[in-house]
């Protein structure tokens, strides 16, 4: 049996702890627990998403900081209902609920502070979602205009169903399936540091 104490020490990859993921504002302010319903399947999914994705960003770019990560079937549900920026729990894109049994799939709304920086001076938030597509497995990137965060999530069969999205001027899908990316998108994030992990275009 898991106790929330030592369910918040387990420690996902290099960088990460569970604790992270389960703070909630929406849980604190309304009171609603943000506890996994099967922690053993979170735990594994959150491995993979923080060894895949998160451990490698950290290693690039300095502190990542998580906004929203894993969040509970009831309180997703309550915060879709409410219209507080959650994604209904069956939409196929929805990647806080863990441990979904028949939904393979881990993500976290995260910033970036290297980068929030030079978008808020008004760096273009495509030249980090290039990056991102020539160097990490992701399944999905959503981006949000507050200090660039975007949700970045981990599916098993990642890549091969990437697509990376935008609330952020110019909106709309920057690439999927059948899309091309963009021609010479590697100028975009030549400034960038050098990448720590396996890179994609490699």
């Amino acid at each position: 049996m898991w106790s929330l104490e030592t369910l918040g020490r387990i420690r996902l990859s290099k960088y990460f702890y569970m604790r992270e993921f389960l703070y909630s504002e929406i849980g604190s302010f309304h009171r609603i627990p943000n506890i996994p319903e099967d922690p053993d399947l979170a735990i594994a999914r959150g491995r993979a998403f923080c060894e895949t994705l998160l451990d490698p960003l950290e290693e690039t770019f300095g502190r990542v900081a998580v906004r929203s990560g894993y969040r509970a079937p009831e309180l997703n549900a309550f915060g879709n209902a409410n219209r507080l920026n959650c994604a209904r729990n069956d939409y196929p894109l929805e990647c806080h609920i863990w441990d979904l049994p028949d939904t393979p799939v881990a993500g976290a709304s995260i910033v970036i502070p290297w980068f929030a920086d030079q978008f808020e001076a008004g760096r273009d938030w495509r030249d980090l979602a290039w990056w991102l597509y020539d160097h990490l497995p992701f399944a999905e990137a959503w981006f949000f205009p507050k200090l660039c965060a975007f949700n970045i999530a981990w599916r098993p069969d990642a890549p091969a169903q990437r697509r990376i999205d935008s609330y952020i001027v110019p909106r709309g899908t920057l690439v999927r399936d059948g899309r091309a990316p963009e021609p010479g998108r590697a100028a975009r994030y030549a400034d960038f540091p050098a990448f720590r992990g396996l890179s994609l275009t490699s």
